[in-house]
């Protein structure tokens, strides 16, 4: 389930080259058959149960022969399904094609999607969890249903059908009553339990006696007598399954639990002691084990995967990676390696792989041969020194080289051939398999030795370990370890050992097979080859670009195109396959006037220029063992020089590009590529070799020996100034590799005359350069007002100046030198200005503060600032912004300057007086980070410092004055019903007291209540002591004046809902509760609803929407109310003994469903229970108020009467609308239309609340099956 939820990856690796892990390539084939040639089956997200069950039924032989035995004239075709007059079985049909599938085609793995698709699964279903014990019960039903009047109707009862007898004995007349029950599978208890045994042995041999207060009823006698019960296996079926208990419930922690205690089952069994007949012989008793279903993980997730025994020999057993080596080695001769230091990694893992016959070996394996030689991982020991160890790989080309795309590493020394092909495997697959890898020479699936052939398989072979789409062997007694732990056993599959197989089915994987599926594997098998072959050979294919030496020149130790004009490289497409003196020749006949050696040198294009890296020597070796891939760059030379010049290679000698800084104050003409406005500095790029010294540098730039080198501080300088750290003449002897400089970085030459200029400043081993005065501005906007007029308009009057200034220059003045740019003396004489800065969207932010100086304020030179009319804060004010109502509706109102040590209060009267309010019935509240109301400032004496405010933070003006502490104030709603009834008198009187009320009184709102949608009026406000009880908050709450005309005999007939979000989450209870008690606090809104009669819900009971469906169409009555007393027993039974005592039923009769509003789906309550160890008390069923059903208050139930509606589907066309509508919603990119109602239908006002995300429940498993009768 939720495919590797509980694997853990390995630590430390990289499957592929770049680091990740491995992806497969657009257009890539499946992989053939592994070494076993046996194919697993694909993970849907979370299909593993699935995967375990059908691998078991594969390797049931007489199952899937049977299966097989159905031709397509009683099944009919699958290509007929869409016909409607066509009567296709389309279940047992697709589980033909995937049993053929898994037995002939040759691929690593097989897809379940049509499978799962015929049985009406969709993707949801696909990656939910479910329970492998429940789908082996509905698959079986599911196929009895598909194959009614076949002759395969009964196949499922005749390998799988038993039954059981219990019989209580009557101790006074020896009366013996008699029950007989039929089983597919046997359930055995694991709690209490040390084995299968034990369990069989509590079951079928000991008795149960009825004495003391405990007697039975004899019909013999018609008295209460002592009797003994017990029961006994009377037909043993061939195959026998068996159901793990493992998971149970905790009723003291009230969660479920898994017994992961030891728990043993044989590999053989007899029943004899268990059984009614025990006259024949032995043999009929004995079943051996065959398959075992295991499960890893917790009771509310895992992984399924399952151990099978390969009756028919299918696959190619061998012994597992860790005995196998030793065994080979007794036959052949072992070479002897020298011990390697442990410390180097390198010498370790070339020992490790050199080991190996092939001299390569899979990259996650060499993990773990990693750790059986030295003790620890690659993580602990080596990762913090050498880095993962993929990249350790990849940076020791010249030793190791990576295959298969970055899956397999070989030894470079001595690589395989790459055009050596493997041996024909011993086993033939059923398709051809072709392998994209040159290197990897599959010696799994290779000839055995002559030595080695006659050797007897070992004891226990031919067990396999099938886990999703890995197959691997392992040996019997790994079964063993799956006794107990969180990775042990859940269902154990037993045979009878009469059931031999015929000589013809052994290692014969079609036999049986029925020739159309033989066609079609056939042709699968020859598609998956062609596109194999064209995979391989556009994989193999690589795009080199040759640079020929003649057209390049040496220049600042990278090579550089002679021409621009002349093209640099040619493009050559060549098989990777082929060597490097194949490669050689080609380039050699395609220059004909070529004289001379010939070398090939990997180059690499750098922003100096190209480099030139390791050549490649040896002719023998194939491009793809000497690492060369698509896109590489190869250099053709004599290997010695380039138009003359030497030319060094390798990674020590890569060269940098570097960015020379010089001074060019008071030059015309500052002659240096990137020039920067024709004075300051001027900036030219250079090229070094990365050996070179920095003083070499300064030779080659012609500098004197008094000139000073200096490189750039990093994050230093502001306001106008950088900084340069000066090289100390140590420094003049080291390379630039080992200064660490790289490509793009800046170097300072300062020669002896200029380092006294104004604009450079020496201070030790620092260089200040005061920014040129063509950078040293900041544009100032003035936008005047006017009345009318559009943005084209506006962007026209806008009046921009660029003011010189710089770091230290005060904000006061930059104000006065804009305005007087601006020409605008006159225009603002008198009026207050102040300088605002603007935002990336256009918005202003608050003003700065004047007294500062340009690097104090914050703010950057070569900005923007905009002129506007206003008070510039003082350095001991706050600008701050406010708003009057319960939300700033339309952006904020107003603007206020305060100081920081003023209080809330006196804060609250400024803004008062700004926005023309009276009255003290006011308080201010935060405005939080989502632009909603927040928390209200409580302290009114406290100052705005003390609070934390600052500038640019807003408060929002509310109504009303604030609660005195211990006092909340809650907003309250009215509930109208939706029927005519005397409740609607309610309604009526508000809406005869609301005309004159305030328009906040009057706004209607619709919400939902376990999904049916009711509506909500406001009535106002109260304001009560957190000590005071439900029952006075009630009476507070009818002595508004929007409800005074409404009469309650008391206040027991108000029922009251908390709201969150948009819907009535649940009902307050307890009349003598306090407000406290119940976690009531300021802001929260409830709504009242007027009832017919008293109400005094428990703390387990439950209010539910019950609906009943009416017969022959898919809706339903209106809902009613029940109130469902859970306290004792809050199982399915125990409810649906309370909608029969309602309706007048039969418990039996009734099928039930809870309604989900988010997804439109119906959740059925299961009717199923589990069997039992009769000793045992039968196990409670789990609590419909926990997982997965979670019934609350206001949930909508389904009922169904099967008595007089065989539908059993809950859904309404209303349901199937809603989910359409949201899909479509979905394709064009939109929002679902539930999670639209749920954002725009708030219970408040001006409430914005996002979706609810409801935890995913868990659902009942189905197979939809049509009806062939």
């Amino acid at each position: 389930m939720f495919g590797s939820l509980f694997e853990e990856e390995e630590e430390g690796f990289s499957l592929a080259a770049s680091g990740g892990r491995v992806v497969k390539r657009e257009g890539e084939p499946p992989p053939p058959r592994g070494r076993v040639n046996l194919s697993g089956i694909k993970n849907q997200g979370g299909t593993c149960y699935l995967n375990s069950l059908l691998q078991t039924l594969l390797f049931t032989p007489e199952f899937r022969e049977e299966l097989f035995s159905l031709g397509p004239k009683e099944l009919g075709c699958v290509e007929d399904k869409d016909k409607p007059e066509a009567k296709v079985r389309v279940i047992p049909l697709e589980l033909q094609r995937l049993f053929a599938r898994l037995l002939l085609v040759d691929q690593q793995s097989a897809s379940t999607g049509d499978l799962t698709d015929s049985f009406g699964w969709n993707n949801s279903e696909e990656s939910r969890q479910h329970d492998v014990q429940e789908l082996n019960r509905i698959l079986f039903s599911a196929l009895e249903h598909s194959l009614v009047d076949t002759s395969g109707s009964a196949f499922i009862q005749h390998l799988y059908h038993g039954t059981t007898v219990n019989s209580i004995l009557c101790k006074e007349c020896g009366n013996i009553s008699q029950r007989q029950e039929d089983f597919l599978d046997l359930t055995v208890c694991v709690r209490g339990v040390c084995g299968l045994e034990g369990a069989l042995w509590d079951m079928f041999v000991e008795e149960e006696m009825f004495e003391g207060s405990n007697l039975y009823r004899c019909g013999q006698c018609d008295q209460l007598v002592t009797a003994a019960k017990s029961a006994k296996l009377r037909k043993l079926p061939p195959f026998l399954t068996v159901s793990l208990l493992r998971f149970n419930f905790d009723f003291a922690r009230c969660e479920r639990y898994k017994e992961t205690g030891r728990y043993t089952f044989p590999l053989t069994i007899n029943l004899r002691p268990f059984c009614e007949q025990t006259e024949d012989e032995d043999s009929e008793y004995s079943y051996e084990l065959f398959s075992v279903i295991i499960h890893k993980g917790g009771c509310y997730g895992g992984h399924y995967h399952v151990y099978i025994k390969d009756m028919d020999h299918l696959g190619l057993w061998e012994p597992p990676e860790e005995d196998s080596k030793p065994k080979v080695q007794k036959k052949k001769e072992v070479r002897v390696y020298p011990e390697p230091e442990k410390d180097d990694p390198l010498s370790v893992l070339s020992s490790i792989i050199a080991q190996e016959e092939s001299r390569s070996m899979q990259l996650d394996q060499l993990g773990q041969r990693l750790m059986d030689k030295i003790g620890s991982s690659w993580s602990k020991k080596y990762r913090k020194l050498h880095g993962p160890i993929g990249k350790f790989l990849q940076n020791h080309s010249d030793v190791f080289v990576l295959v298969n795309n970055g899956t397999r590493v070989a030894l470079k020394a001595n690589p395989p051939s790459p055009v050596t092909q493997p041996s024909s495997p011993a086993h033939t697959t059923p398709g051809p398999s072709s392998n994209p890898d040159p290197v990897h020479n599959n010696t799994a699936n290779a000839q055995p030795e002559p030595g080695l052939e006659a050797a007897p398989e070992p004891q226990g072979s031919h067990w396999f370990d099938l886990n999703d789409s890995t197959v691997t062997s392992i040996h019997e007694r790994e079964v063993e370890k799956m006794y107990q732990g969180k990775e042990s056993a859940y269902m154990l599959f037993y045979r009878k050992t009469l059931l031999r197989r015929p000589s013809g089915a052994l290692r014969n994987p079609g036999y049986k097979v029925p020739p159309h599926l033989l066609e079609m594997a056939e042709e699968e098998n020859r598609r998956l080859q062609q596109r194999r072959e064209e995979f391989e050979a556009n994989n193999n294919s690589v795009e080199l670009r040759l640079h020929l030496a003649p057209r390049y020149r040496l220049e600042n130790g990278a090579l550089k195109p002679i021409s621009v004009e002349q093209k640099e490289a040619t493009n050559l497409t060549f098989d990777l396959r082929r060597t490097v003196g194949d490669l050689r020749l080609n380039i050699y006949q395609m220059q004909d006037l070529w004289d001379g050696d010939m070398a090939l040198t990997v180059a690499k294009s750098l922003p100096a220029g190209l480099h030139l890296y390791n050549t490649l020597t040896d002719d023998e070796v194939s491009l793809y063992s000497a690492g060369i891939l698509t896109g590489t760059d190869l250099f053709v030379w004599n290997g010695r020089e380039v138009c003359g010049a030497t030319v060094q290679t390798g990674a020590e000698w890569e060269p940098m590009l570097l960015t020379m800084v010089r001074p060019s104050l008071g030059e015309e003409d500052g002659g240096g590529e990137g020039e920067e406005g024709g004075s300051g500095l001027s900036k030219e790029s250079r090229g070094f070799a990365g050996r070179v010294t920095l003083g070499e540098v300064r030779e080659a730039l012609g500098e004197p020996q008094e000139s000073l080198l200096c490189q750039e501080k990093r994050g230093g300088g502001g306001g106008g100034a950088s900084g340069w750290r000066v090289f100390p003449p140590g420094d003049m002897q080291r390379t630039l590799k080992e200064l660490a400089l790289k490509d793009g970085d800046a170097l300072l030459v300062l020669e002896p005359q200029t380092q006294d200029s104004s604009v450079f400043s020496v201070s030790g081993d620092m260089v200040t350069v005061t920014t040129p005065s063509d950078c040293r501005w900041l544009q100032v906007e003035y936008r005047p007002e006017r009345r009318g007029g559009g943005e084209g308009e506006e962007d026209e009057e806008r009046m921009r100046a660029k003011v010189p200034a710089s770091g230290n220059m005060l904000l006061c003045e930059v104000k006065q030198r804009a305005i007087a740019e601006l020409q605008l003396q006159e225009q603002l004489a008198g009026v207050a200005c102040c300088l605002r800065q603007v935002d990336r969207t256009g918005k202003l932010l608050p003003p700065v503060c004047e007294e500062l100086s340009v690097r104090d304020a914050g703010v950057r030179l070569m900005t923007s600032l905009s002129l506007c009319p206003g008070t510039a804060p003082k350095d001991t004010q706050l600008f701050l912004y406010f708003s009057v109502g319960t939300a700033p509706s339309s952006g904020l109102e107003g603007e206020i300057i305060v100081e920081r040590s003023s209080t809330v209060k006196q804060c609250l009267k400024k803004m008062l007086e700004s926005a023309r309010l009276e009255g003290d019935g006011w308080h201010l509240r935060r405005l939080d980070w989502c632009e909603e109301v927040g928390e209200a400032l409580m302290d009114e004496e406290a100052s705005l410092s003390e609070l934390k405010l600052s500038h640019g933070d807003a408060l929002v003006i509310t109504e009303g004055r604030l609660p005195p502490k211990g006092f909340l104030k809650l907003s309250v709603w009215l509930y109208v019903e939706p029927r005519a009834d005397p409740v609607v008198s309610m309604e009526t009187e508000v809406n005869g007291t609301a005309e004159g009320s305030t328009e906040g009184q009057r706004l209607e709102v619709m919400t939902a209540v376990g999904g049916a949608m009711v509506e909500l009026r406001t009535v106002g406000q109260v304001e009560i002591s957190e000590e005071a009880t439900l029952e006075e908050l009630k009476t507070q709450v009818l002595t508004l004046p929007a409800l005074q005309y409404v009469c309650v005999p008391t206040p027991a007939f108000l029922r009251v809902w908390q709201l969150e979000g948009q819907r009535l989450t649940r009902i307050l209870r307890g009349q003598q509760h306090t407000l406290r008690k119940l976690k009531l606090c300021s802001g929260v809104e409830f709504c009242v609803q007027q009832l017919l009669r008293e109400e005094d819900l428990g703390p387990k009971e439950v209010l539910l929407r019950v609906q009943m469906g009416v017969p022959g169409e898919r809706g339903y009555s209106p809902p009613k109310d029940l109130v469902w007393d859970a306290s004792r027993d809050p199982s399915p039974r125990s409810l649906r003994s309370a909608l029969a005592s309602t309706y007048g039923l039969s418990p039996d009769s009734l099928l039930l469903a809870k309604h989900q509003p988010h997804t439109h789906t119906w959740e059925t309550f299961s009717n199923w229970s589990q069997q039992v160890s009769k000793r045992k008390k039968k196990k409670k069923t789990e609590s419909l108020l926990g997982a997965p059903f979670h019934l609350k208050d206001g949930d909508i139930v389904g009922v169904k009467n099967l008595l007089i509606d065989n539908n059993r589907d809950f859904s309404t066309q209303q349901d199937e609308q809603r989910l359409r509508e949201e899909k479509e919603q979905r394709r064009k990119g939109g929002q679902g239309a539930g999670a639209e109602v749920e954002t725009n239908q708030g219970v408040g006002p001006e409430k914005k609340m996002g979706p609810i995300k409801a935890r995913k429940p868990e659902v009942a498993l189905s197979i939809n099956v049509g009806v062939f009768r």
